[in-house]
């Protein structure tokens, strides 16, 4: 498969980056900044130099032509402020999915957070990052053009992956690695029996292959 990956040099994406080159997967991730190419070259990804919140459909979509699957993994991240919420985790990844559906890209996999929701209430920056969230979330699944997969993970650490989690449309909240966020993320894009669903993951019991499976109906 060749996938492509917004937000490239992010935390989750290099990890998926380096799960998706290792099992032969062609890999191309979207970064901002030139000097973050080498970081993806060693991972086994293809650097595309693009910033999201000034490129047009057309731009994304030239370098989304071809691809198998989509990954929608940017974020304005923990230091930025209120407008880039807007830009990056709301305006971009509609951009990207739209550019997705021009390039003929059905398979679309958006990482999300749990608790997004469009309509939350509040005016600290985590409660706009979680409306943004959430309209991207609502727009990406009202695109009937893609075979989208919604993935809400939990609270983010760094720790050492286990492989084993649980992945369900509620699980209430928890902690998951990020490397167990890629890990389930590599065998998303690879079943599209997912499409349609919102789900959320944290740590738990199954396997990943298997609570994919699971939640894909087999």
């Amino acid at each position: 498969m060749r996938i492509v990956i917004a937000g490239g040099h992010g935390q989750i994406a290099l990890r998926l980056e380096r799960l998706l080159a290792a099992r032969g997967d062609e890999v191309a991730g979207i970064i901002r900044k030139a000097e973050q190419a080498d970081d993806l070259r060693e991972a086994g990804a293809e650097p595309v130099v693009l910033d999201l919140e000034s490129a047009s459909v057309d731009e994304v979509a030239e370098r989304l032509r071809g691809a198998d699957a989509a990954v929608f993994a940017a974020g304005a991240g923990p230091g930025s402020g209120v407008a880039r919420k807007d830009t990056v985790d709301k305006a971009a990844a509609i951009l990207f999915a739209d550019a997705a559906v021009k390039a003929g890209v059905r398979r679309f996999v958006i990482v999300s957070s749990m608790g997004a929701d469009p309509r939350h209430q509040g005016d600290e920056i985590f409660d706009v990052y979680l409306r943004a969230k959430g309209e991207a979330d609502a727009y990406v699944r009202g695109v009937d053009a893609l075979d989208w997969t919604v993935l809400r993970p939990g609270q983010l650490t760094d720790d050492a992956g286990t492989g084993l989690v649980r992945l369900e449309a509620r699980t209430g909240r928890g902690p998951i690695p990020r490397d167990d966020v890629a890990a389930v993320l590599a065998e998303l894009v690879d079943t599209s029996a997912t499409a349609g669903l919102t789900l959320e993951l944290i740590s738990g019991s199954a396997p990943v292959s298997v609570a994919v499976k699971s939640v894909a109906g087999n």
